[in-house]
C-alpha cells in the first residue's frame, strides 16, 4: 500500500464492531467486564480506548514501528519518553530544539538527576565525543526548530548503536510524510501531533512510536502509569487530520517554494533558513533522508529592521505560536516559542532577535506573498 493510501486506509480504517469507515468516538470511561479476572481488551479508558487505539495503530504503521502511543501533548510524549530512563543517566541533546523541550530538560528533568550535554547535531565528531560512560540516549530534532538544521539520522543512529545507546528523533517538522526515522536506525520517534499531523489548529496532542518491542512494553506501562493520555475526541480529530496529511503537505510545500523564491529576491531579508535551498547547509543530507523539504521557513530581517513592527503589520498571516495548520502562522522565536531560553544561549545558538519563523499554509501562494511584501514595505 502506498503512503498516501495508507494515510486513509491504514490502522483500523474500519470499525470492527459496526463497519463504520470513520472510527467512532468511544467516550466511555470504563467498560463492562462479563467475567471476573478475565483480563478483557478494554477495561478503563486511561489504560486503553478503542478510538485512541485506532490512532496509535495508524501512526505505528506510518512510522514503521511496532507500537504507537498517543499523549495529551507533544511535551507529554517527550516527557514519557525520557521517563524510560533513570536518575544519573546522561543524554546528548541537539543544540537547536523547541523551547519547551529545553525548558523540560533544564527546569524539570535535571531536578530528577538526569544529565545533559548540548551538542550541534550537524557535527558528528562532537556527537560522539559527548558520549560518556553513563550516556543512555541521543535526542534531537531534524529539521530543527527554528533554524531548520539537518542532522544525519542514519549516521547518528550508527554512532549510538556503536556505543549501545538509544536514538530518539523529534519528527514534528518533517512528519512521516517526508521522513521516517525508524527506518534510518532511530529507536523512538516523537511528534507534537498538534502541528502537521492534526493540521487544522484544533487539537493538542503528542505521539511516540518505537521499533523496539521492549521499549514499547515500557512505554505502554508509562503511558498508563503517568496518565497523560489523549482523549477519544482529540484522538478522532487527530486521526481525521492524518487522513489528509498527504494532500495538505503537497500544497504546503508548493507554497513554501514560492515564498522562498520571493524572500530570496527581497533586499530586506538578510538570511533564509530552508533545507530546500541548494546552498543551505545540510541540503544534501535532507535530500537523501527526506521525501521533500517541508513547509517551515525561517528568515532574518536585515539588522536594525523591526521584527515586531513587521509581524504586527501582517493582515492575512496569523501572528501565533504553533505551526503546521492550514493557515499560515508566523512568530518571533526570541520572544515566543524560544523565549524561555536565556538570550545569551539563544544568540550562541543562532537565534537572533530579527529571526522570523513562518509556517506556510495552504492559502493561495500569491496572497501569502502579497501579505509578506506589504508588511515589509511598512519597514521602509
Amino acid at each position: 500500500m502506498q503512503f498516501n493510501t495508507q494515510l486513509i486506509h491504514g490502522g483500523n480504517s474500519e470499525d470492527p464492531a459496526t463497519g463504520a469507515v470513520s472510527t467512532p468516538i468511544y467516550r466511555s470511561s470504563t467498560f463492562h467486564q462479563h467475567t471476573l479476572g478475565d483480563n478483557p481488551k478494554w477495561e478503563y479508558a486511561r489504560t486503553g480506548n478503542p478510538t485512541r487505539a485506532s490512532l496509535e495503530k495508524l501512526i505505528a504503521e506510518l512510522e514503521h514501528g511496532v507500537a504507537g502511543f498517543a499523549f495529551s501533548s507533544g511535551s507529554a510524549a517527550i516527557h514519557a519518553t525520557f521517563s524510560l530512563f533513570s536518575q544519573g543517566d546522561h543524554f546528548v541533546v541537539g543544540s537547536d530544539v523547541y523551547g519547551g523541550t529545553f525548558r523540560l530538560i533544564t527546569k524539570v528533568l535535571k531536578r530528577f538527576g538526569f544529565e545533559f550535554t548540548v551538542v550541534d547535531m550537524q557535527d558528528l565528531d562532537a556527537v560522539e565525543k559527548a558520549i560518556q560512560g553513563n550516556t543512555v540516549a541521543v535526542y534531537f530534532e531534524t529539521p530543527t526548530n527554528p533554524l531548520l538544521q539537518i542532522a544525519d539520522i542514519k549516521a547518528i543512529a550508527g554512532i549510538a548503536k556503536k556505543h549501545g545507546i538509544k536514538t530518539i528523533v523529534d519528527n514534528t517538522f518533517a512528519t512521516p510524510y517526508n521522513q521516517q526515522p525508524l527506518t534510518l536506525g532511530a529507536d523512538i520517534v516523537v511528534h507534537s501531533a498538534t502541528k502537521y499531523l492534526g493540521g487544522h489548529s484544533d487539537v493538542v496532542a503528542g505521539l511516540a512510536v518505537t521499533s523496539d518491542e521492549e521499549i514499547a512494553e515500557e512505554l505502554a506501562f508509562l503511558q498508563n502509569s503517568i496518565g497523560s493520555t489523549l482523549g477519544p475526541d482529540d484522538s478522532w480529530l487527530l486521526q481525521r487530520g492524518i487522513k489528509t496529511l498527504g494532500a495538505r503537505m503537497r500544497v504546503h510545500q508548493e507554497n513554501a517554494t514560492a515564498v522562498v523564491n520571493f524572500l530570496e529576491n527581497d533586499p530586506r531579508i538578510a538570511k533564509i533558513y530552508y533545507p530546500g535551498l541548494p546552498d543551505f547547509p545540510g541540503h544534501d543530507i535532507a535530500a537523501k533522508q527526506m521525501r521533500n523539504f517541508g513547509a517551515m521557513i525561517s528568515f532574518e530581517l536585515q539588522e536594525g529592521l523591526d521584527a515586531k513592527k513587521f509581524v504586527e503589520s501582517l493582515q492575512l498571516i496569523d501572528l501565533a505560536e504553533s505551526l503546521g495548520g492550514i493557515e499560515s502562522l508566523i512568530e518571533v522565536p526570541a520572544v515566543m516559542t524560544h523565549g524561555s531560553i536565556p538570550r545569551e544561549i539563544r544568540l550562541k545558538n543562532g537565534i537572533k532577535d530579527e529571526l522570523i519563523r513562518l509556517s506556510v499554509g495552504i492559502e493561495d501562494p500569491q496572497d501569502i506573498i502579497d501579505d509578506l511584501e506589504q508588511a515589509l514595505n511598512q519597514l521602509d
